[in-house]
């Protein structure tokens, strides 16, 4: 099921900056093309049935100013939504302080989308390389399955909230963490940040 998906150098990582509501952050920001109109990307990334095939289907107020959960995954609030540009949401994971996730969708040189997705945390020196890279694999693991999604790869049903990952998978998120961390550790100043151990 792997077959195909936008090689691992061809998606741009970097480390930001952001101010978001908790105060000044640092972000991970994922940048990468996909193959189709921007308005399917949009539908796939903003209507709860679309979202079920990659992600988990949302649930609450799916409109600026409303909430939303991703039940086992995070909750918070619907920031802006700018279609098909800009997604701003609240994140919050279990009970750690509000991140902020943006999305933001343009028609990209050549045909097809390019999505950038930032993820911002507000986060201690000492945690801060670590939570970037854990958010940064996330996201692109999610990408991935995106880019699966829009091709037609996936069944035409809702994901399941917890799937283990095939051989592939794990090796594709192996590699991106080691990906993350050096581009973590290289825009921190911090040298070579080590994996944690499985």
């Amino acid at each position: 099921m792997m077959r195909n998906l936008t090689p691992l150098g061809e998606i741009h990582r970097s480390v930001g900056h952001r101010k978001i509501a908790r105060g000044e952050g640092r972000s991970a920001v994922l940048r990468r093309h996909y193959n189709v109109p921007i308005e399917d990307v949009w539908r796939a990334c903003t209507e709860a049935d679309r979202v079920s095939r990659w992600l988990i289907e949302p649930e609450g107020d799916l409109r600026e100013g409303g909430t939303y959960v991703l039940p086992e995954h995070a909750h918070g609030r619907i920031l802006r939504c700018d279609a098909p540009h800009t997604l701003t949401l609240s994140w919050i994971y279990e009970d750690y302080p509000a991140d902020e996730v943006e999305l933001r969708l343009s028609p990209a040189d050549g045909g097809g989308t390019m999505l950038e997705l930032e993820h911002t945390t507000v986060e201690e020196p000492a945690a801060l390389a670590e939570s970037l890279a854990q958010v940064g694999v996330g996201w692109e693991n999610g990408t991935d399955t995106l880019e699966r999604y829009l091709r037609g790869d996936l069944p035409d049903a809702p994901r399941q909230a917890k799937q283990e990952p095939s051989e592939d998978e794990t090796r594709r998120i192996t590699e991106s963490d080691l990906l993350w961390r050096k581009t973590i550790a290289a825009a921190l100043g911090t040298g070579e940040v080590a994996a944690e151990e499985s």
